[in-house]
């Protein structure tokens, strides 16, 4: 099936995508905070841009995960990763390090962080 591939980079793309807008988002808020900038920093737009990034993440975790088999544990830590700022891209690393982006090769795993994969 050719959706894998498809997954894995769309995920990629999805979650660096999540960790600008979070940085984003960060900005903003300073800007709106500490600096009292004029039109409340851009918090409402960039607010909105994050938002829809985030649940756009979701979907694609659990996409991800569905399509490339892998383990409830790593799909549950991918959803976690959205709500720190930048771990969505600490995430996708480990990802790319643990052969966990590649069709199939995630169902060998069922631990985060297994030291056999590494």
């Amino acid at each position: 099936m050719t959706s894998g591939p498809l997954a894995a980079r769309w995920f990629r793309v999805i979650a660096t995508f999540e960790a600008i807008s979070w940085t984003a988002l960060l900005v903003a808020v300073f800007l709106k905070r500490v600096v009292d900038a004029p039109h409340e920093g851009g918090v409402p737009v960039v607010g909105m841009i994050h938002g829809v990034g985030f649940v756009v993440y979701l979907v694609s975790t659990v996409w991800a995960a569905r399509r490339l088999g892998w383990s409830l544990r790593v799909t549950l830590v991918g959803l976690a990763a959205s709500i720190p700022p930048l771990c969505t891209l600490v995430f996708e690393r480990w990802l790319v390090r643990h052969g966990l982006l590649t069709t199939g090769s995630a169902r060998s795993s069922d631990a985060v962080g297994s030291p056999s994969r590494g």
